[in-house]
């Protein structure tokens, strides 16, 4: 206890100074310390004799930035690199901390340090905050733990999370571009419909003749939306709120969710094989970092991120457990394409699955990309001509009564 009480976090601030350099030059900049004192002390060590140390002002708009899961995959790839180049590993997570501009990254850093320096295995440290390691990621250090290959392990960890990372980020950018324009035809058909369409209701109001029946169509859709916009935009943003809630705490929404998702035309498609690259890659690291297939393939289910795949994937694990070989219960949750069952089948009968796991990842992920490509260049030209029928549908609708007044003119 008393040895734990030795260390404390030091929370480092951002000081500004102004000195003098060996050569009597005026030197100015910021540096990290914990107190006016340290940083004084480190401008010495350099050879700049301080004049004035402040720390610097926080902006009013400046807030904490969250941890993100790229930000553990950037620190796993340095302390990676740093245990490579034979750098210690408490002095690798110090240096992290020290140097991060993530304020809350630093601090999450540091109470590591402060942990690992008091004896408990980094394993168990990390295993105090789920929220940014999770099992699989704790596990795998535990095992670099006992083999005694952590730089090994964290190299592995590393590339996981970097292909992860490069997955979803993929996998955004094949939603966002879509549903970003649609939100921007929605918002600019409501304006049409409750700004600029009444203004033209009014002048057809004195015409004193029949209009056509697509004006009088979208004149009536136009009134409904004046009267019940905010009932419309409620409805919009509850829905949204109840399938958000729903998803995260009904299992059988979120299972019967992410069945109609796989299914779906084109989106589909991606989403399958991200899964599967997902699985791969989850399971050609644990494996081979030494986890027993049992274990690993429990890890695989839970970053499937579907549940569609996260049942066939413990399927398979009690399958496993049970003695059946691993490609026969693929095959029987008739979930994994059929190239993938014969590379693991030809995985298992070589001794070398985690290869051909790591075979079966590069190849869906490859594809994975070139499919996002693809969905973008398709995705453009129907876009535009959507957009192009519901507003371009509405121009019409106004101008027909005035085309018809010009024929009979």
């Amino acid at each position: 206890m008393a040895q734990a009480q030795k260390f404390k976090i030091k929370e480092l601030e951002i000081y500004q100074y102004k000195g003098v350099n060996r050569r009597g030059k005026k030197a100015d900049g910021e540096l990290k310390g914990a107190s006016i004192a340290e940083v004084k002390a480190l401008l010495r060590q350099q050879g700049i004799t301080p004049s004035k140390v402040k720390r610097k002002p926080k902006s009013l708009f400046s807030g904490e930035r969250k941890i993100t899961a790229a930000d553990i995959a950037v620190v796993t790839r340095q302390i990676a690199t740093m245990l490579g180049a034979g750098v210690p590993l408490v002095q690798s997570i110090d240096l992290i901390a020290n140097g991060s501009d993530n304020k809350s990254l630093g601090t999450l850093m540091q109470k590591i340090s402060v942990k690992i320096q008091s004896g408990l295995p980094l394993s168990e440290v990390l295993r105090e905050h789920p929220k940014y390691f999770d099992e699989l990621y704790c596990d795998l250090v535990k095992s670099g733990e006992q083999s005694g290959a952590l730089d090994r392990i964290f190299d592995r960890i590393a590339i996981y999370k970097e292909k992860a990372e490069a997955l979803k980020s993929k996998i955004k950018k094949a939603m966002f571009y879509p549903a970003a324009v649609l939100v921007v035809a929605g918002i600019v058909t409501s304006i049409l419909l409750i700004f600029v369409v009444p203004q033209f209701a009014e002048i057809f109001a004195g015409f004193g003749a029949q209009l056509p029946a697509f004006t009088l169509f979208v004149l009536g859709i136009s009134e409904m939306m004046q009267e019940y916009w905010w009932v419309v935009l409620f409805g919009v943003i509850a829905f949204g709120y109840v399938v958000n809630k729903a998803y995260g705490h009904n299992l059988k929404f979120r299972t019967l969710a992410d069945g109609w998702i796989l299914k779906a035309p084109v989106v589909g498609n991606i989403l399958n094989k991200a899964a599967v690259a997902r699985f791969a890659r989850t399971l050609s690291t644990t494996f081979a970092a030494g986890v027993p297939l049992i274990e690993a393939l429990e890890s695989a289910a839970g970053a499937s991120g579907n549940e569609i795949y996260r049942n066939a994937i413990m399927h398979v694990r009690e399958e496993v457990s049970s003695g059946t070989q691993m490609y026969l219960a693929m095959k029987q949750t008739d979930q994994f394409p059929e190239m993938v069952i014969q590379m693991v089948s030809i995985g298992e009968e070589s001794g070398a699955l985690d290869g051909m796991l790591e075979k079966v990842a590069n190849i869906y992920e490859q594809e994975v990309d070139d499919a996002v490509d693809g969905l973008t260049a398709l995705l453009e030209p129907m876009i535009m001509a959507v957009l192009g029928v519901v507003i371009g549908g509405l121009i019409i609708a106004m101008y027909l009564p005035i085309f018809a007044m010009g024929s009979v003119v």
